[in-house]
């Protein structure tokens, strides 16, 4: 609704019927169409914008929903992550409560939040849901101590580490067995997914959901999240998707920290796939080493996929130095030696250099 204030006051129109006039509140017509005004008024102000009033009942209505679908989640590990996912999770009309060993206080009051260094006043806020983002190292321990007689016997427990088996196991162990457990994975974080999550994974397995509607509905709410900001939700067993992780993200990790080792750079002339390997870069190297350790100690495919890459290293040097062998054949004997120096071409593939004690020329000749 919009408010006009004029200096020269408005007046029907004379062509109004006279009855318009004195019309009584209570009246229902139709007013037929308003006349153009040949001479509107001047210097129109705006007073009021929609102005919300007592009888305003879309909103009302519309806000009583949002907080009938909102959800108390507690996020037990407030750090770079769980700040990233917190952002999202509020834009979502659902309330965060953060908890951490470290002080995130400021941090929590920039989004408006309430930070609790007690694990115990959290728990007395009674969430339904409670949201583990610590590091894969330190899971246990903060399970073995949680104050669980503290939270509703059914309280939903999810996790978004970056391995699955490892603390599905451990919640099985510590949490009671009336609370519901969750296990998720976004397959992104503060770097890869700080545009936009459409389309990036969301792997999830509903380790123990009750069959009461309203934990199978608290359950569904918290996938919705992830759901309405466009993710691809797998669902797969906490196995599955280690076998599968351990061929993709630690193998990912695994050549971002190598190629941060190695001491990449940009330079002047940067071709498209060099960037892509400097982006890897940043997106691996901004995780702490306590991510990537976890990864390779907390996932048992791991170990199989880092012999795979040292051996696939190994194998591409021998193809370099065989090539290079054959150069060096070449330019000694002649490119018309039928046979090549078995001696030499053995010690090559073998050591990946030219042997020291490799036989003059005059040998090989001699025995061929």
């Amino acid at each position: 609704m919009i408010t006009f204030s004029s200096t020269k006051p408005l007046k029907p129109p004379s062509s109004f019927p006279p009855f318009l006039h004195s019309v009584p509140p209570s009246a229902s017509f139709r007013f037929p169409p308003i006349p153009s005004i040949r001479n509107p008024p001047s210097r129109l102000r705006i007073l009021s914008l929609d102005a919300a009033q007592t009888f305003d009942y879309e909103t009302q209505f519309k806000s009583q929903y949002l907080k009938s679908n909102a959800l108390k989640i507690a996020v037990v590990g407030f750090g770079n992550f769980g700040q990233f996912l917190s952002k999202t999770i509020l834009r979502h009309g659902h309330t965060v409560l953060p908890h951490s060993r470290s002080d995130y206080s400021l941090a929590a009051a920039d989004l408006g939040l309430t930070f609790f260094h007690d694990l115990n006043d959290l728990c007395e806020q009674h969430p339904e849901v409670v949201l583990l983002s610590t590091s894969i190292l330190s899971t246990e321990k903060v399970l073995a101590k949680f104050p669980f007689q503290r939270l509703r016997r059914n309280t939903l427990f999810v996790d978004v580490l970056s391995v699955k088996e490892f603390p599905r196991s451990l919640m099985v162990k510590y949490l009671p067995e009336e609370f519901d457990i969750l296990c998720t994975h976004p397959m992104f974080g503060p770097e890869s997914g700080k545009g936009s999550w459409a389309g990036l994974p969301f792997v999830f397995d509903k380790v123990r959901v009750g069959n009461d509607p309203y934990r199978v509905s608290r359950c569904n709410k918290f996938l919705s999240i992830f759901e309405k900001e466009g993710c691809r939700m797998v669902e797969m067993s906490c196995a599955e998707h280690d076998r599968y992780a351990a061929g993709s993200q630690f193998v990912t990790h695994t050549m971002g920290r190598v190629l941060e080792k190695f001491g990449l750079q940009s330079s002047p002339i940067n071709t498209k796939g060099y960037e892509t390997l400097m982006n890897l870069v940043k997106n691996t190297a901004g995780d702490s080493f306590d991510l990537y350790y976890g990864l390779f100690m907390y996932n048992k495919n791991a170990l199989e996929q880092l012999q795979k890459l040292d051996m696939a290293f190994e194998s591409l040097k021998k193809d370099l130095f065989g090539h290079l062998h054959h150069v060096y054949r070449n330019q000694l004997f002649g490119a018309s030696v039928e046979k090549p120096v078995l001696y030499l071409e053995q010690k090559l593939l073998t050591n990946g250099t030219i042997p020291v004690e490799a036989p003059s020329i005059e040998i090989c000749r001699e025995e061929r």
